[in-house]
């Protein structure tokens, strides 16, 4: 009788390297697909913080169109994503590792940097300040080119940061030059988490006055052309462009459109 023993076990060997060798090509497939369409049309995000709380919670993973926008004007209070224009050490270590792993193949201008998720406030050449919310005496609607837009009428923000003092940027980018400012500790935390002094100094001295203060010490900011403004939807633990400033347009990535996680939350943006 003969002995097909040897030759079963070796049938089986080449069936699992055959298996083993077709998995490895629908990976690396899948990657050469996934890799082109998450740098540029389909955008995947999860969000580490409460800053957009309750429209967006923390943990929430999102989709995100890179495409539309470029097409469609964006449209006041319309939720974004974008890089940071500096480096935020902290937002970098909440990363897991896929997305450390796809944030490492972003482009070069913005490599370190991390993706936030806020609501746009202001583009290029508005004005923007905080007005009295009418019966909510500790809060504030934004007023953008001396009206309320339609779609901010029942956002509420804290006066903080830039509006609360016109020399705030300048402090978080140079706190040693600001030690007797009640901010202080707050300035060198987030002045050493992220670099922001570099960022600031490359833009922010070439602008002059992009605020201005009446005489009743009333703010406003003017946003500088090929830049945005952006706040969270969490007013009061939102760090937002309230604390640092503007974002150049060439850093915007999108409009989130779909929550995919966690399921019992999974459906459409609005």
């Amino acid at each position: 009788m003969p002995n097909n023993k040897g030759s079963s076990k070796n049938t089986l060997s080449q069936k699992a390297k055959h298996e083993t060798w077709e998995w490895i090509k629908a990976i690396v497939i899948a990657i050469l697909i996934v890799i082109p369409v998450k740098l540029f049309v389909l955008d995947t995000m999860i969000v580490p913080t409460g800053s957009m709380i309750p429209t967006i919670m923390p943990g929430d993973r999102l989709f995100v169109d890179q495409v539309s926008w470029h097409y469609n004007d964006l449209k006041l209070g319309d939720i974004i994503v974008f890089w940071t224009p500096f480096i935020d050490k902290s937002s970098l270590a909440m990363l897991g590792p896929f997305d450390q792993f796809m944030n490492d193949l972003s482009p070069d201008h913005v490599n370190g940097h991390v993706e936030y998720v806020k609501r746009l406030i202001g583009v290029g050449g508005d004005t923007i300040k905080l007005v009295p919310a009418p019966g909510h005496p500790y809060f504030y609607n934004v007023e953008v080119n001396g009206k309320i837009p339609n779609a901010l009428k029942d956002r509420l923000y804290s006066k903080v940061g830039i509006f609360q003092n016109k020399d705030y940027y300048d402090e978080l980018a140079h706190p040693q030059n600001y030690i007797g400012s009640p901010d202080y500790q707050f300035l060198l935390y987030y002045n050493q988490d992220m670099d922001y002094t570099a960022y600031y100094d490359s833009v922010y001295k070439k602008w002059g006055n992009y605020v201005t203060e009446d005489a009743s010490g009333n703010i406003t900011v003017h946003v500088p052309k090929g830049y945005f403004f952006a706040m969270g939807d969490n007013t009061t633990d939102s760090f937002d462009s309230r604390y640092w400033g503007f974002v150049p347009m060439g850093n915007m990535i999108g409009t989130p459109f779909l929550r995919i996680w966690p399921l019992n939350r999974f459906g459409v943006m609005k």
